[in-house]
């Protein structure tokens, strides 16, 4: 069962990491021209909600992996 906090940091973590991906994305494909944030803005609205689901379900691996990683370093 999925938290209400795992879900809200989903929510800001797949936010920004959607809208930085994006605009990168969108920028190196296109430029900077007349269309380019409605180019953005459709490449954005797949992305978000697919970066969500990632987060949610990738975010238990990752969390293991960073602590035994954090250990070796220590």
């Amino acid at each position: 069962m999925i938290n209400l906090s795992d879900l809200i940091f989903s929510i800001v973590m797949g936010f920004l990491m959607s809208v930085s991906i994006t605009l990168v994305t969108t920028f190196i494909d296109i430029g900077f021209d007349s269309n380019f944030f409605w180019k953005w803005l459709e490449a954005w609205l797949l992305v978000y909600p697919v970066a969500i689901v990632c987060i949610l379900v990738h975010k238990p691996l990752a969390s293991k992996i960073t602590n035994v990683l954090a250990e070796r370093f220590k």
